[in-house]
């Protein structure tokens, strides 16, 4: 395990908010982090780290299972995969985590199930630390900052108990909201049953009961290997698009603009304009982009299921783009 790294800022210096040493934003640092605790330690959750070794083994042994399988149940878990995603992209991030747009009560119901088939904690909790992540992006306080590595960034946070930085901060903000909304209560009470019912069961269940495939092949495929590849996915935009890509919005902060963390995050790659505009529901500049959880939102606009879209004006990223950005786009 990567062991924790020195503040990448430390409240009252100069300094930038990610690790290559450039000087800070004209626009300043939002970022803060308590002082003394190049020495804090913290503890690591084998439990999770024996869980986690065991799931990616069960995929990697899912991979030989392939060419023995129906095309149908191939097609079923990447349906599977599309859904979970969008449980996390359109449902946790872009709904719920930034309010970059209102969804009417079906919506919200099938984005909740959706994200109970993602398993990556409640709607409430996945909210909270990425409200954190935020608001202290590459400090301590950010649940997985990428100051300290890669592998932290991407999977070595699971391993871990959170650093002090992560709770003492994240209990000064509001999630009242969240809260307030029944759909969030709801799921967060019956979360572990839905967790079974959504990421195990119902995907292992239909292609055995409809077109007879093996339970075997069916759980293997359908809910481990999908679960995997899944996590890892999200786990990319964490790590590989907080490192690696371009930044033509902000060059003062660490997410990038990353093509293959859009490709399998489905739109959630377009980091560095996320960053910058967090509250625009499309995650990136609108046009002839790759970004289908974006066509999700927009469908279901056009279904009259979504409404309040919230977007940056095109004059306003314009201005952004010159002030700081890196000018490579």
């Amino acid at each position: 395990m990567p062991g924790p790294g020195a503040n990448c800022a430390v409240a009252g210096e100069k300094r930038t908010p990610f690790c290559d040493g450039r000087e800070e934003s004209p626009l300043g640092s939002k970022a803060e982090s308590s002082e003394g605790n190049a020495s804090y330690s913290q503890q690591i959750v084998w439990r999770n780290v024996v869980l986690m070794t065991l799931l990616h083994i069960g995929a990697v042994y899912s991979l030989c299972l392939i060419p023995k399988a129906q095309l149908l149940t191939l097609i079923w878990a990447y349906l599977c995969f599309l859904m979970t995603a969008l449980g996390v992209t359109a449902g946790a991030h872009r709904l719920w985590s930034h309010r970059s747009y209102k969804a009417k009560l079906p919506l919200r119901m099938f984005l909740a199930a959706a994200n109970s088939m993602a398993f990556q904690n409640d709607i409430f909790e996945w909210c909270r630390d990425h409200r954190v992540h935020h608001k202290y992006s590459e400090t301590d306080a950010d649940p997985h900052n990428a100051c300290r590595g890669f592998f932290f960034s991407h999977i070595g946070w699971l391993f871990v108990r959170k650093h002090r930085d992560v709770i003492e901060k994240g209990r000064k903000l509001d999630f009242t909201d969240l809260l307030d909304d029944p759909v969030v209560r709801f799921q967060r009470k019956y979360y572990k049953s839905s967790v079974v019912l959504m990421c195990f069961v119902i995907p292992t269940l239909v292609p055995w009961y409809i077109w007879e495939e093996s339970l075997w092949n069916s759980y293997f495929l359908a809910s481990i290997l999908r679960y995997t590849v899944s996590l890892n996915v999200t786990w990319l935009v964490n790590s590989a698009a907080h490192m690696y890509g371009n930044r033509p919005y902000d060059k003062y902060i660490s997410p990038r603009q990353n093509a293959f963390v859009t490709l399998g995050a489905i739109g959630e790659g377009f980091h560095n304009y996320h960053h910058t505009f967090p509250f625009d529901y499309s995650a990136s500049e609108l046009g002839l982009k790759f970004n289908p959880t974006t066509w999700f939102i927009d469908f279901m606009f056009w279904l009259g299921l979504v409404t309040d879209r919230k977007q940056a004006p095109k004059e306003m990223i314009l201005a952004r783009k010159e002030r700081t950005g890196d000018g490579s786009a």
